[in-house]
């Protein structure tokens, strides 16, 4: 198996787009880190630690789950040492834990601006640089940040400009990471989707049910992430990766598979 051994650190992994590549990457022999908050079942979001970690074992493969939340430093580091001490080391990180809110700039409360920024910059910092040592000792080490291109159209600042600093901020830490650590033979590369995911906060937040069915599932970033990292660290490395782009690479054209309500419309998602 391709990633037999081999040991995958995501966080925000309880749910949605982090537990489909966990479930992807368990299938092809990899050990799972399960970094995320939840230990208790919340009807709107659904999944914990616990039972995102289940799943994973059902398929055979060893999983820990270790509650995480990004914003504090000391629950990085906790949860990174005891994912070494459990399996050896890193070889995997998965930048995916993230907060979003789409609004402008006077609908933006301070506290809402603090934690996407707290979260998606600070947290996604952090989680690689407690990360790194340990991936200079891995095998084929890679990072893969969930985060986009940066396309500077106004239509992506003006409407919600301080979640996009955010994500922005993470597809250049990216980038930055695959410069920074190529001597180390660290891959860094950002990936995300052509169109939108059925994910909690597409439900909850943004669309509801309605977006949801002119969704895809989680699967294809879960699927395009595969691939990402099956390539060599030293030679696939600074990109900033659409799902589609990567999946056609493979030779993969048939997309409505993925489709939440086959056959339907599909939404743009963001940046893209």
């Amino acid at each position: 198996m391709l990633f037999q051994n081999k040991t995958v650190f995501i966080t925000g992994a309880s749910r949605g787009i982090g537990k489909a590549i966990a479930l992807a990457l368990a299938k092809q022999g990899a050990n799972i880190v399960i970094a995320a908050k939840s230990t208790e079942e919340n009807p709107k979001l659904g999944g914990t630690i616990f039972s995102a970690a289940d799943e994973v074992k059902a398929l055979g493969a060893k999983a820990l789950a270790v509650q995480t939340d990004i914003r504090f430093e000391e629950q990085i580091h906790a949860a990174v040492d005891k994912a070494v001490a459990t399996f050896g080391g890193i070889d995997i990180l998965i930048n995916n834990a993230s907060a979003i809110q789409l609004t402008d700039t006077l609908s933006t409360e301070a506290k809402r601006f603090d934690l996407m920024h707290s979260i998606n910059v600070r947290g996604t910092f952090l989680v690689t640089q407690a990360c790194i040592p340990h991936l200079k000792k891995g095998k084929n080490p890679h990072i893969l940040t969930l985060s986009p291109p940066i396309n500077l159209q106004p239509k992506w600042l003006a409407p919600h400009i301080a979640y996009t600093l955010t994500k922005y901020n993470m597809s250049m830490m990216a980038i930055a990471w695959a410069h920074e650590l190529k001597g180390d033979g660290i891959a860094s590369n950002a990936l995300w989707p052509r169109t939108t995911i059925d994910t909690a906060a597409v439900r909850n937040l943004l669309g509801g049910v309605a977006l949801a069915n002119q969704s895809r599932t989680p699967q294809i970033l879960a699927d395009a992430a595969s691939y990402i990292l099956q390539k060599k660290s030293t030679e696939c490395t600074g990109n900033t990766f659409i799902d589609e782009q990567v999946l056609t690479n493979e030779g993969i054209t048939d997309f409505d598979v993925y489709s939440v309500v086959p056959g339907a419309t599909l939404f743009n998602d963001l940046f893209v």
